[in-house]
């Protein structure tokens, strides 16, 4: 049984932001209300648990704070697959969007090799709308850029990044999805272990397999500090200094004057 605990401490400039429970935007600044546009005035902030999928062990959760396009991903990970060819195992992570804004459950195993791929995913959680890389590219094509995402067992990310038209209004309407991706073939079926990759036949179908899965929903936290580093921050086998913002800490999300304390507590029981 796994148990999760959020806590939100308002500073001095947290602003007026309350946001249904539902998956909708929050109202604007000048009390509009939201409608999956664009408008730069419209704050809003959603959340995600990140279950294991396919055996994986892997678990995380997910904030992301906007105004307009504009977005900060905030992402915790742990459990993950460690070490991939003698270097930190690369986990592949993006918003998925425009389908049914669900996991996959076993049942979406078609091919009966005890893993669920990404395309058989894909019909549940949809394609790609944004990748969240490290650095640089952050649009579909830059999905299999192994190089530009997080590594190792557990991990911590922050990024300031911009979303699509398509990706936004997927997210406000429930169907945003994220996906870590990467397992360990030790603990895959011998036959789907044994399998290239069916996105990028010069992977083992272990780096490109979803590990965790989660559907993003409206947040109750307060809105998040201004700005933020364009960066992303990996630990685990990296070595990686795990720390967000200025605060550090598991998740310390908060800058003087303006923010708030985001804190998710998990514990697995077998």
């Amino acid at each position: 049984m796994r148990t999760s605990k959020f806590f939100a401490v308002p500073t001095i400039a947290l602003g007026a932001m309350l946001l249904s429970a539902g998956p909708a935007m929050a109202q604007t600044d000048n009390g509009g209300e939201a409608d999956g546009t664009t408008d730069q005035n419209q704050s809003w902030s959603f959340q995600a648990d990140l279950d294991t999928l396919n055996n994986s062990g892997t678990v995380g959760d997910v904030l992301i704070e906007g105004q307009g396009n504009q977005a900060t991903v905030y992402m915790t990970v742990e459990g993950a697959a460690e070490t991939f060819m003698d270097g930190p195992f690369p986990h592949a992570q993006h918003i998925h969007i425009g389908a049914q804004g669900q996991c996959p459950g076993p049942e979406a195993d078609e091919d009966g090799d005890g893993v669920v791929s990404t395309p058989e995913g894909e019909p549940f959680y949809g394609p790609i709308g944004t990748s969240l890389t490290i650095e640089g590219d952050t649009s579909p094509d830059s999905g299999l850029a192994i190089d530009d995402f997080p590594g190792g067992s557990s991990y911590t990310y922050e990024r300031t990044l911009e979303l699509s038209d398509e990706a936004l209004a997927s997210v406000v309407d429930g169907t945003g999805v994220v996906v870590v991706h990467g397992v360990n073939p030790e603990l895959m079926p011998e036959e789907a272990a044994a399998k290239q990759s069916f996105l990028d036949p010069e992977l083992p179908l272990a780096a490109t397999l979803p590990a965790a899965c989660g559907t993003l929903t409206a947040s109750q936290m307060g809105e998040m500090p201004e700005g933020g580093a364009d960066t992303g921050v990996s630990g685990g086998a990296q070595g990686s200094n795990m720390a967000l913002a200025a605060g550090g800490g598991a998740l310390a999300l908060g800058a003087i004057g303006a923010g708030a304390y985001f804190m998710r507590q998990r514990t697995v029981e077998s």
